[in-house]
């Protein structure tokens, strides 16, 4: 198969545990672009925590894209450009927080285009996303009022993995028909717009540009890469994936810390 574009989660996929591209997966990304592939980095990040990478990378140069919030936005990186945007309804933010503040220790974050905006109890994995991401956290008094007066195109909800279940089964009896709600990592609780996820973005972006899912590489390690992995032409799990997505996945790479990103490259986009 003559495959046209490669979207790459970021974080355990195409970064290593230093959160880092090195050189060789770098210029290889460079190299299939400038041979008319395009890349969509496709992350959950917020778009301001892909920049960086992006611009690494030299998307913009090369007419890729970003899609971040898990799919609720997607940026064309050479005209800055938002080409698609799906927002959270502002009357879910109230009992969100409710949910939340049931359970100490827990935490929910709204994303600006500067900062994290923190409506719980800031907690490791809130300092965790704020590492990735290079992003300062604010903690506000009234979190509905702060968040509710921009548009959001998803919130994270952050803690132990034992306490993120327990928030995902209220979240999900309450919003079930109404949000998208699951977990990137087992201390993040991604909430969504109802259907929104990556491959729904990745189909709609896919149309834009007169492509079918058969010319998708997907390469992801997450349960938020799942979707897209089995929507792609060729779905790529990372061997330091989650083992629903190895299950999931057409074909087990190298793990992100022996370039196995840069192994799919070499051997299906050559």
């Amino acid at each position: 198969m003559n495959y046209q574009l490669l979207a790459l989660d970021l974080d355990g996929t195409l970064t290593n545990s230093r959160k880092e591209i090195t050189p060789s997966t770098r210029d290889a990304l460079i190299d299939i672009q400038k041979n008319g592939k395009k890349v969509v980095l496709a992350s959950g990040r917020p778009s301001q925590g892909v920049l960086p990478l992006a611009e690494e990378l030299h998307l913009g140069d090369y007419g890729s894209y970003i899609l971040s919030y898990n799919g609720g936005r997607i940026t064309d990186c050479r005209s800055g450009e938002i080409i698609y945007s799906k927002y959270l309804p502002n009357d879910v933010a109230a009992p969100l927080l409710e949910i939340v503040k049931k359970y100490p220790g827990i935490d929910i974050l709204a994303y600006t285009d500067t900062e994290l905006i923190s409506g719980g109890d800031t907690n490791e994995y809130s300092e965790k996303e704020s590492f990735i991401n290079h992003m300062p956290i604010t903690k506000v008094d009234d979190f509905v009022s702060y968040v509710t007066k921009n548009n959001n195109n998803k919130f994270l909800i952050t803690g132990e993995p034992e306490l993120i279940q327990e928030v995902k089964a209220e979240a999900l009896k309450q919003f079930h028909s109404y949000l998208s709600i699951y977990c990137s990592d087992p201390f993040f609780l991604e909430i969504m717009p109802q259907g929104i996820d990556k491959a729904h973005s990745l189909t709609k972006l896919l149309t834009s540009i007169g492509l079918s899912t058969d010319a998708m590489i997907c390469c992801g390690d997450g349960y938020n890469d799942l979707t897209m992995i089995e929507t792609a032409g060729l779905g790529v799990a990372m061997a330091n994936a989650q083992p629903l997505v190895k299950e999931s996945a057409d074909y087990i790479t190298k793990s992100n810390d022996e370039d196995g990103v840069l192994h799919v490259i070499n051997e299906f986009m050559r």
